[in-house]
């Protein structure tokens, strides 16, 4: 149970740790979506994360490699991965941060609804509860409401079903495979190799500080990924992707410093809603270890009487 616990602080704070690391490569990728096309990104970043990920996994004294115990599920999360990253890229250059993130509020939703078919991990009423306030908090960060639905709104709502099903397959790896590395480094590669193949259709003459920036948004990038596949590895799905949305609070402040975004009120009303419902499902996954720790303690102390 002790083991447990500690699991679940220690998913806590690395899901934690991956909206921010998360919310200011979404920041670099909104200021490229402004003057270059998607594969002038990810060409360079998914190669960076890839060669990342091959070096921490020689340097790990494991030395395990990139090999994955689910080739096919490793593919589903790959491809929905490369697919998953264009459609954003695209929804950051078509829509305000606001109507995107608002589309990934529904990322808890669908991820509840596959958890019990896919995962075998249904979702309790309590959770239901709790995601719900969740996408109320969400909608809050939004007041102006969505306008008549537009082009990006669609690649916004793909980007979220590909993210989706990136995040399912991660959990059914991570929950059949120790080996985090190959999770960044097989999606990455791909990611790569599709986008080089379209680079020489869209370059455009980059500068040292674009340059410099997108190393940066693949540092970060690789961070957030390594981190994000440990915390669906400690806890479900379903409390994972709640938690993750998180990263609205850092967007507030990125957007405040970094694009003159100053948000009203009903901002904050909303953050605050977001964070009581992942504290909600924390203590959701943790109440029934808690009863069994008390139960054991009240039948030790029978016991001694």
């Amino acid at each position: 149970m002790i083991v447990a616990r500690y699991g679940l602080i220690a998913g806590v704070a690395m899901t934690a740790l991956y909206t921010l690391l998360i919310a200011s490569a979404d920041g670099i990728t909104k200021m490229f979506a402004a003057t270059y096309a998607a594969p002038q990104l990810f060409a360079l970043s998914g190669a960076i994360v890839a060669l990342l990920a091959l070096t921490a996994g020689r340097l790990s004294p494991a030395r395990r490699g990139m090999r994955t115990k689910c080739p096919r599920a490793m593919a589903v999360r790959s491809a929905a991965t490369v697919l998953g990253a264009v459609c954003f890229f695209y929804a950051f250059r078509l829509l305000p941060f606001a109507e995107v993130f608002l589309f990934i509020a529904l990322i808890p939703l669908f991820t509840g609804l596959l958890s019990g078919p896919v995962l075998n991990e249904p979702v309790r009423p309590q959770a239901w509860a709790a995601l719900m306030l969740g996408l109320v908090g969400l909608l809050c960060l939004a007041p102006e409401g969505l306008s008549s639905v537009q082009v990006g709104h669609g690649v916004a709502l793909a980007a979220v079903l590909l993210g989706t099903v990136s995040m399912m397959a991660s959990r059914y790896i991570g929950t059949r495979d120790d080996n985090l590395l190959p999770q960044v480094f097989y999606p990455n590669l791909a990611l790569a190799i599709i986008m080089a193949a379209a680079l020489p259709f869209v370059w455009q003459p980059m500068g040292m500080a674009d340059f410099g920036l997108a190393c940066l948004y693949a540092g970060l990038l690789f961070g957030a990924r390594w981190v994000l596949v440990a915390a669906f590895k400690a806890m479900p799905a379903y409390v994972v992707t709640p938690l993750m949305n998180l990263q609205f609070i850092w967007m507030v402040v990125i957007g405040a410093v970094v694009f003159g975004e100053v948000p009203g009120m009903v901002v904050f009303l909303g953050a605050g809603l977001v964070i009581t419902a992942g504290a909600w499902l924390v203590y959701d996954q943790a109440a029934p270890h808690i009863a069994v720790r008390r139960a054991e303690r009240k039948a030790a102390t029978l016991a001694a009487e």
